[in-house]
């Protein structure tokens, strides 16, 4: 008796507490001169205690990530760089199988801009996050920054839940010094130059991969023996191989270079979050990919090759920049996919990672021509060409085929439309990797390929390493973590059924769905519209479960993992109940006429995921997920408190019991 009175006690205190608009981030902002035109806008976030919010780099598939929008429609201000944050952590979510970077206690973050118009008297600064326990709140702050000023000065939140007055006593000092501006700065490398290295050393990698093809491997051979053969003295040959190894990444770092120049650094990695990015990088490695299974050759201009090589007859330093430039033209359709693909993740990085890859990529091109120019007896040890060099060939295009299929993923997930689910990903890679297998094992033979009579014991591995990782992924389609490839294809909660393909509860045991209805976790019949899912109610005469929920929440999918699979609760979710799941942070955009401003937070409510936040801090004054209510047929509350995370199954459904009785009382 005293253990349940202490249970229920604890159950009414969570439920109390989830009943109230929730702010465990309080912001103080400043601004700092430091020039006639140049501001430096503070923003220092204090976190409550146990709670935590996600940087604006967490990986995609996870959490949602801190977002600043700087609303300057008129061009009247520049961003200099990038927003700076200090420094995250980074932890292992099992359930989106991601790394998330996350703050906890604080977190600072700074923005210089560069004032373009003399007249602008303010800056207004849009942050939409992500902060969590064991409920998911998603919260938009608004701030105005005065200008001009001589001081650093406050810039007060204009739009929030529980708006945050400020001084300029209360500026913390810490944000204010130089210090923390240092630290800041060197965090933010510390992780831009890890990105870096990682793609330098994919990059150099690739490059390796690039000197293994019929275009570039017999070239080795034929320019050394040029340089060492045609010069006066062996040293001679080494310096000028030396400098056309040099040349080779001169060339390929200008394309990088170039690349960069044109976008720009910043707009590179707004560029790699976007749909038509990915869909347009999508056809070109598949493009690419047909290139390199043999159906045709990608060529630059005879007429560029022709021109480069008179140049390289002029002798020289000159002469050898040119003989690396023909090189790098004539060996274009087996480079040229390679680099594409290089560019298109180096791109997604932003900044300066496509200079940084194509030094990587050009590094590892170059370093044999020199390697063997000081060492001409190690062309002794080299293999001789021959069919196996368009085993690579074709080996890079089943590569790049299957990571093609990344890029159209992701322009699902950003929009949303589950045309390309986690299943659908999974076959289509268990397919390429399939038939890579079988291709390597001689069951299949492509244009390009020599006659075979037998393979050889280095492809046998390559082909059981393939046949093993196809093997692998197969449990995935009924819902394996695949841990090794995480990150890679949509999460388990993208998917047909969350619980795999031809488990209980799929959504084949769902028939003919109501009209707005759909297949929700474990199969229960789910609806993501309030009118549709209020309407069927009536029609059925069935209690409502209303969840306030979101796609990046965490503890609302632990819930439905580890709650409502439990066979009773599941029991009642599919048939005693109606399911109206309202996802706060869907992104689709509003129909214009649907668009307003909302009369309890002021904010402009412009996307769906919008409309049903406001709609639960209108009505029910909270604003964290999950959030669950049992309502009638009419959307009338009748469940004494409501429910948020908590992994007591027994609680649950004693909550869910009580609900419906009442309803059929």
């Amino acid at each position: 008796m005293k253990h349940l009175f202490f249970t229920l006690l604890s159950f009414f205190v969570i439920t109390i507490t989830q009943a109230q608009i929730l702010d465990p981030v309080k912001w103080k902002t400043s601004i700092e001169q430091k020039s006639d035109t140049e501001f430096l806008l503070k923003f220092d976030a204090t976190i409550q205690k146990d709670w935590h919010f996600f940087s604006q780099f967490t990986p995609d598939g996870g959490s949602l990530p801190t977002v600043f929008i700087y609303n300057d429609s008129k061009g009247n201000y520049q961003l200099i760089g990038k927003t700076t944050e200090s420094k995250y952590k980074k932890v292992y979510s099992e359930i989106f199988e991601v790394d998330e970077y996350m703050f906890e206690g604080s977190a600072q973050f700074s923005q210089l801009v560069k004032v373009t118009n003399p007249a602008l008297k303010s800056i207004k600064v849009e942050v939409e996050y992500q902060a969590c326990l064991e409920q998911c709140i998603q919260q938009f702050k608004n701030f105005e920054f005065q200008l001009p000023l001589k001081e650093s000065v406050v810039a007060a939140p204009v739009e929030t839940i529980d708006t945050i007055t400020t001084s300029n006593d209360e500026i913390s000092e810490k944000l204010a010094s130089k210090e923390l501006k240092e630290e800041i700065e060197k965090e933010t490398k510390k992780e831009e130059q890890k990105d870096l290295w990682t793609i330098f050393i994919l990059a150099f990698f690739s490059g390796f991969l690039a000197l293994l093809t019929p275009c570039v491997f017999p070239m080795i051979p034929m320019t050394v023996s040029f340089f060492t053969k045609q010069s006066k003295n062996r040293a001679k040959g080494i310096k000028n191989a030396i400098i056309y190894g040099a040349s080779i990444i001169v060339i390929y770092v200008l394309l990088g270079t170039a690349i960069v120049a044109i976008f720009g650094p910043d707009s590179l990695n707004e560029l790699s979050t976007s749909v038509t990015f990915n869909l347009v990088f999508f056809g070109l490695l598949v493009f690419f990919a047909a290139s390199f299974l043999g159906a045709f050759e990608i060529v630059l201009p005879n007429s560029w090759a022709n021109k480069v090589d008179r140049q390289a007859d002029r002798g020289g330093i000159i002469g050898i920049f040119f003989m690396a430039l023909a090189l790098a033209i004539v060996s274009f359709s087996c480079t040229g996919p390679i680099v594409g693909t290089l560019i298109v993740e180096a791109a997604s990085k932003g900044g300066i990672a496509p200079i940084v890859g194509m030094l990587g990529f050009s590094s590892a091109i170059a370093l044999p021509f020199m390697l063997f120019a000081l060492f001409p007896g190690w062309m002794n040890s080299l293999p001789k060409s021959g069919g196996w060099l368009n085993t690579v060939k074709v080996s890079l295009g089943f590569l790049e085929l299957a990571f093609a299929f990344k890029f159209l993923s992701n322009a699902d997930l950003v929009l949303q439309l589950h045309w390309f689910e986690r299943e659908t990903f999974l076959a289509i890679w268990i397919a390429v990797f399939g038939t890579w297998a079988m291709y390597l094992f001689g069951k299949i033979t492509l244009p390009h390929d020599s006659p075979m009579t037998h393979i050889s014991v280095g492809r046998l591995f390559m082909g059981l390493f393939v046949l093993s990782f196809t093997i692998y992924m197969i449990p995935g389609l009924w819902g394996a973590p695949l841990k090794i490839i995480s990150g890679f294809p949509p999460p388990l909660n993208y998917s047909e059924s969350p619980t795999g393909i031809g488990s209980s509860g799929g959504s084949s045991e769902l028939g003919a769905l109501p009209k707005g209805a759909h297949s929700g976790p474990h199969g229960i019949i789910a609806f993501h519209d309030y009118e549709d899912g209020l309407a069927y109610a009536k029609q059925i005469n069935k209690p409502i479960l209303l969840d306030f929920t979101g796609y990046a929440c965490v503890n609302c999918r632990k819930m439905e993992d580890y709650v409502w699979s439990d066979k009773k609760i599941l029991s009642i979710l599919k048939n005693e109940v109606v399911l109206i799941s309202l996802y706060v942070d869907d992104k689709k955009e509003l129909a214009e006429k649907d668009k307003y401003v909302s009369k309890e937070t002021g904010k402009k409510i412009k996307t769906v995921g919008n409309k049903w936040s406001d709609f639960q801090i209108t009505k029910y004054k909270a604003n964290a997920q999950p959030y669950y209510l049992i309502l009638d047929t009419d959307g009338n509350t009748i469940s004494e408190e409501p429910a948020s995370y908590d992994p007591d199954i027994d609680l649950y459904e004693k909550w869910l019991r009580e609900g419906i009785d009442k309803f059929k009382k």
